[in-house]
């Protein structure tokens, strides 16, 4: 009998765990180990902050949800130790950029590797991507890159436009000093 409510926790575990992974555009797979439990109720508060939060989860029930869900690359791979799973949160970098910052205050605290749109992606690219600035920073980068172009453009034609008011202007001029 026991067996049987340790398999149904199992299964309840994992399915927990597929609800985590499948809403999820971003996760990152961290590792906590000699973490005070203080220090990870503050990094639980911080990622709450970005819309993310984190779930200590065993690696062989979260490699079953993965395989699962069909992400083959993370079924695969060879957890060891003590690992956390943050999911959510509508920008990557942010939540990336909140456990990098963290980490760097506690140590103990380290990235493992991340998901990122269903593909796994290393350790240094999850570092990477908390290099980049905030979205709204890259958004209004990409609206200025297509403006350029554009702005070129109208101030061509008002120097077009004020050429011909000048040379009417001149002619003008001219017609009064002739009067």
């Amino acid at each position: 009998m026991r067996s049987r409510e340790l398999r149904a926790e199992k299964h309840q575990l994992r399915q927990s765990i597929e609800g985590l992974l499948v809403p999820s555009g971003a996760t990152f797979l961290v590792t906590y180990k000699g973490m005070k439990v203080l220090d990870f109720g503050a990094l639980r508060k911080a990622l709450i902050g970005v819309g993310s939060e984190c779930h200590v989860v065993p690696n062989r029930i979260l490699r079953q949800a993965a395989k699962e869900l069909g992400l083959q690359e993370l079924a695969d791979l060879k957890l060891t130790g003590e690992t956390a799973l943050v999911t959510g949160g509508p920008d990557a970098a942010k939540v990336a950029k909140t456990v990098r910052d963290f980490a760097k205050d506690k140590p103990v605290l380290g990235i493992k590797c991340g998901i990122l749109n269903r593909k796994l992606i290393p350790a240094e690219q999850v570092k990477a991507l908390a290099d980049l600035p905030p979205r709204e920073i890259l958004l209004a980068q990409v609206l200025g890159t297509l403006l350029g172009p554009s702005r070129q453009f109208v101030t061509v034609l008002n120097a077009k436009v004020a050429s011909i008011v000048y040379v009417l202007r001149a002619y003008a001029d001219t017609k009064e000093k002739a009067a």
